[in-house]
């Protein structure tokens, strides 16, 4: 796993969804349902567009000292946001955004298309079976 933040508002979206009576056998944690929001948003050919237009329309609103929580995201889903925030479309002369508001914009996206969280709660055991899959397929020395 690897550390990032969550502005609140988002955070308080995930937090509502783990405590929420859809989220049983098994209870994701936010880890899981933040990791979930990333793959859901990059599970779209366009998702650099849309998380570039979240930030530079919604996020860049906000006052930049909005509190943010720490929390931790699973590594598949932190490489994309790091690809992405290395990418071209984060380097100069466009604005340079960093890992929190990226994650922000996955969770957020993912709350505009579907306030009731399901698709973020499918993406979860999805992405549990590919973390099992991946741990289980043989390992190859180099």
């Amino acid at each position: 796993m690897v550390e990032t933040r969550l502005w609140l508002e988002e955070h308080n979206w995930l937090y509502a969804l783990l405590r929420s009576e859809s989220n049983v056998a098994p209870t994701f944690r936010i880890p899981d349902l933040m990791s979930a929001c990333v793959a859901l948003v990059f599970g779209n050919e366009d998702a650099a567009e849309r998380i570039f237009g979240f930030l530079g329309t919604a996020l860049v609103m906000r006052s930049p000292t909005t509190p943010r929580r720490r929390e931790s995201l699973w590594r598949p889903q932190f490489e994309l946001l790091h690809d992405l925030q290395c990418s071209p479309a984060n380097r100069h002369p466009n604005p340079k955004f960093q890992l929190d508001q990226l994650t922000t914009a996955c969770v957020a996206l993912c709350q505009l298309q579907d306030a009731s969280g399901a698709a973020v709660l499918i993406q979860a055991r999805r992405n549990m079976v590919e973390r099992h899959l991946t741990q289980l397929a043989p390992r190859h020395p180099r």
